[in-house]
């Protein structure tokens, strides 16, 4: 179990929010992190690169020129990845870089930067994240506690701060079922609403 401070919407303390599962640095598990990181990013790889082979080469019907008496290698094919024009040997093809993570892998990990956030004092725990919708005004609080870059995580996926966070040059907004452990990693500061905070945290028991 631990404490987690919880700020009201002006981001001042406004009691604490004691949870199941234990964030302490003992929990900080960075080889599973990174394993995670490194599949996000894979997996956002378009893996469009394709080469012509000599079966996809247009031509070569005949062969190029005699066999013997022309001082050349012998040639059977214009195809040939030998030719000016031929196919590519071993040229890259479209394929998938997707790597499968484990669901406990997944959640070690989601459970490792939450306590990094938190042992660091990284980890901003607010009751509500209400705003107009406005990316100024969400700059204003944001910036004014020093809390970018932050990535913002909202229990709602249509709440109005994912949109005022939108625009934002050092931030970004996910809702609480869409967390990334790369986007954690990636800013600085992790801005989460209470509800979205539990919401996560009870997968992980």
């Amino acid at each position: 179990m631990t404490d987690i401070t919880v700020l009201n919407e002006k981001l001042e303390s406004a009691g604490k929010l004691t949870t199941k599962v234990s964030l302490t640095t003992e929990d900080i598990n960075v080889p599973v992190v990174h394993q995670v990181v490194k599949a996000t990013l894979a997996g956002r790889r378009q893996g469009n690169a394709c080469t012509k082979t000599r079966g996809k080469v247009s031509g070569g019907g005949a062969k190029p020129f005699k066999q013997k008496g022309t001082g050349r290698a012998r040639q059977g094919s214009i195809r040939s990845s030998l030719m000016v024009g031929g196919g590519t040997a071993f040229g890259p093809q479209p394929r998938s870089y997707d790597q499968k993570v484990n669901k406990k892998v997944m959640n070690k990990a989601i459970k490792a930067v939450i306590a990094d956030k938190l042992e660091a004092g990284k980890l901003t725990v607010v009751e509500s994240l209400s705003t107009s919708g406005k990316t100024k005004d969400m700059f204003a609080l944001l910036n004014g506690k020093g809390l970018l870059p932050a990535l913002v995580v909202a229990a709602d996926k249509n709440a109005p701060a994912l949109k005022a966070v939108r625009n934002l040059e050092r931030g970004k907004g996910l809702a609480a079922e869409g967390f990334s452990v790369y986007e954690a990693v990636k800013f600085e500061n992790l801005v989460i609403e209470k509800a979205a905070l539990e919401n996560i945290l009870n997968k992980l028991v």
